[in-house]
């Protein structure tokens, strides 16, 4: 069986839930507060990261940039900042598909498809979507959803997620029940959906309303997919299987809607240079750089920065230096201003054979964006493939210090420690980037070969004898956990 569609099988049924205080929207039925006692955040937060882990590590259409989803879980948080209680923790992610979708996970993680980012015609109507779902994670939608018996059982919620997400592209729901062993009592447990989109609507026009955003975005939105949906009746967008959309949801969004002051708020940059980028990596190489050319040509588009940094992206994707290099020079002399536009400069730089130079600008990128993620990833490479690895180490503990979370960065680092010969420290680095993954007996292996090193010193040994003890007490509690679901 083709795993494809069993990974994204572990997401959208999953994709109606999580934690923060639940509260009914008005002229809503109350549908419970049983899953609040019986299904804590922090299972609903380890379910979520479980499914994730699998996502990034196994999911072929997970999309690893760091500048598309940096964008969106800042445009994200943004927004859940903005909910009631404010303390749930969110993380956004996109995949790679053509389709018109988006879901929420256990414990705040939500993904949303290519296809619908590109499919949005003003960064509110992208918010919407998020704000939506963001909604669904603070009202404990799929808490709700699960009867008594299931809400305890880690295996069950799994089982239903793939059940439902599978279904996600499919709309034989029948199909993706049997898949998860769940085909009893699925109809059943969606019949509750209307009810809860409508809810999502609410909280989610809120939301929009206090970011600054246009609350018109939702239903602009929605209406347009309401229409594709009558266009393709047999093929409607992956949105509209997994969030019903009725003539009523479309009625109560207009009439809450109504009553907001008009307010017309302008795209960010990043929102353009995030879909520029996507629309690059579509199709042929040199049709996408055919296409960026048109639109510069004939004059059809909204922001030139946008198209010159799209046609970039798709001349560094054909292999066309010479072309890249004139549209970083053309969106210089635009006075452009983004990290995004800094990174692709750099790669500009660097395709030149200068990763010293590459080196030397994101070093000055770094001190504009600070934060951003894949300014710091590439500052890192290019110091590494310019044999600065003391440089690129002192950096990496550094940005550690500050974000040890980040298992990408401890895998930058094990990197540098190889180039460094520094063995002991490398197998340590790396153990910690696959614990940060959830892969725990890989994690084990690597800390096994830092103890076996022999390069450390006695304070270094003793962290890493520590440290292993740790990953083995939790790789025995994972597999005692897997052994008594099985049972179940």
């Amino acid at each position: 069986m083709n795993p494809r569609p069993l990974l994204p099988a572990l997401l959208l049924c999953l994709g109606l839930c999580a934690p923060l205080p639940m509260a009914v929207a008005e002229g809503l039925p109350d549908l419970g507060e049983s899953a609040q006692a019986d299904l804590s955040p922090l299972a609903e937060r380890r379910i979520g990261e479980s499914i994730i882990n699998q996502i990034r590590t196994r999911e072929p259409g997970y999309v690893n940039d760091p500048e598309i989803n940096g964008y969106l879980n800042r445009l994200g948080t943004q927004l859940a900042a903005q909910s009631e209680g404010g303390a749930q923790s969110f993380e956004f992610f996109a995949l790679r598909d053509p389709t018109l979708n988006a879901f929420a996970m256990p414990g705040g993680f939500i993904g949303v498809h290519t296809g619908l980012i590109l499919a949005a015609l003003s960064e509110s109507e992208l918010a919407s979507v998020l704000a939506h779902e963001i909604s669904h994670v603070t009202q404990r939608h799929l808490a709700r959803l699960l009867n008594k018996s299931a809400q305890g059982q880690t295996a069950t919620l799994l089982a239903l997620a793939v059940a439902i997400l599978a279904a996600r592209n499919n709309g034989d729901l029948a199909m993706g029940a049997m898949m998860a062993g769940q085909a009893a009592g699925i109809q059943n447990q969606l019949n509750y959906s209307r009810d809860f989109e409508r809810e999502a609507d609410r909280f989610g026009v809120n939301l929009l309303e206090r970011s600054g955003y246009d609350v018109r975005g939702m239903s602009s939105f929605f209406e347009r997919l309401q229409k594709v949906g009558r266009l393709y009746e047999n093929n409607a967008p992956g949105y509209l299987r997994s969030h019903p959309l009725t003539v009523e949801r479309i009625s109560d969004m207009e009439n809450r809607i109504q009553g907001k002051q008009y307010k017309q708020v302008p795209d960010s940059l990043e929102f353009k240079l995030v879909r520029a980028k996507l629309r690059a990596q579509l199709g042929a190489p040199q049709d996408a750089v055919a296409d960026f050319e048109v639109q510069l040509k004939e004059g059809k588009f909204v922001d030139e920065v946008a198209v010159r940094y799209g046609l970039a992206q798709a001349q560094l994707r054909a292999g066309n230096l010479s072309g890249l290099n004139h549209e970083v020079v053309t969106l210089r002399q635009l006075k452009a201003t983004s990290p995004m536009i800094e990174t692709l400069a750099a790669e500009s730089v660097l395709k030149q054979g200068d990763a010293k130079g590459a080196a030397k600008l994101l070093a000055v990128a770094n001190g504009r964006y600070p934060q951003d993620r894949a300014i710091s990833y590439a500052w890192i490479e290019a110091l590494q493939q310019s044999n600065q690895a003391e440089t690129a180490l002192k950096v990496t503990l550094e940005d550690l210090a500050l974000y040890p979370s980040d298992s990408t960065m401890h895998a930058l680092q094990a990197k540098t420690y190889a180039a460094l010969g520094r063995r002991l420290q490398q197998h340590r680095a790396q153990a910690e980037s696959y614990a940060l993954l959830g892969q725990t007996a890989a994690a084990v292996i690597q800390m096994e070969l830092a103890q076996k090193a022999g390069d450390g010193n006695f304070y270094e040994q003793s962290q890493v004898d520590a440290r292993l003890r740790e990953l083995k007490k939790i790789k025995q509690e994972e597999d005692l956990a897997r052994r008594k679901e099985a049972r179940q």
